[in-house]
C-alpha cells in the first residue's frame, strides 16, 4: 500500500465535503438540508422521524429542515398512505438551481471515468457501493455510542 494512502483519501474526503458544502450555499441551503435532500432523492418519500433517524438530527431540527426544504421547492409534505393521520416527506423535481450547481462537478468527474476501462469501473463502484455501506455502519455505531 501507498505510504501516502491515508492523506491522499483524506484529501478527497475532505474535496468532497467542500464542495458539499460550496454547492449548498450556490442553491441557498445548507450542508444538511443537501444532504438530506440527497438521502430523500435516494430512497424516496420517507416519514419525518425516518429522516431524523437517517441524518442524526433529533425531532426539531429535521421540522426546520423540512420546512426549508419546502419553502426551496425542493420536498413536499403528503398525507402518508398507511395511516392519514400522519405525513411523508417525498421529493419532488425542485428547483433548476441544483442541478446547474452541480453540473459542473458532474462533468469533471464524469471526465475522470472515461478514462478507465470497464474492470478499473468495476473495481471503482464495488469500492463505492462496500465503502457506503461500511460508512453507513460507521454513522450508525457512532450515533449509538
Amino acid at each position: 500500500m501507498r505510504s501516502d494512502a491515508s492523506e491522499v483519501y483524506r484529501r478527497y474526503l475532505s474535496a468532497v465535503m467542500l464542495h458539499g458544502h460550496a454547492g449548498a450555499r450556490a442553491c441557498d441551503l445548507g450542508a444538511t438540508d443537501l444532504y438530506a435532500l440527497n438521502i430523500l432523492q435516494l430512497s424516496g418519500a420517507m416519514s419525518p422521524g425516518a429522516l431524523s433517524e437517517r441524518t442524526g438530527l433529533t425531532t426539531g431540527p429535521t421540522t426546520r429542515l423540512i420546512d426549508r426544504l419546502e419553502q426551496a421547492g425542493y420536498v413536499r409534505r403528503v398525507p402518508d398512505p398507511d395511516d392519514r393521520r400522519k405525513i411523508v416527506v417525498e421529493p419532488v423535481a425542485g428547483p433548476a438551481d441544483l442541478d446547474r450547481v452541480m453540473a459542473p462537478a458532474r462533468e469533471k468527474i464524469g471526465e475522470i471515468l472515461r478514462g478507465y476501462g470497464p474492470e478499473q469501473l468495476d473495481v471503482l463502484f464495488d469500492y463505492f457501493t462496500r465503502a457506503a455501506a461500511a460508512y453507513q455502519e460507521a454513522a450508525e455505531d457512532l450515533r449509538a455510542m
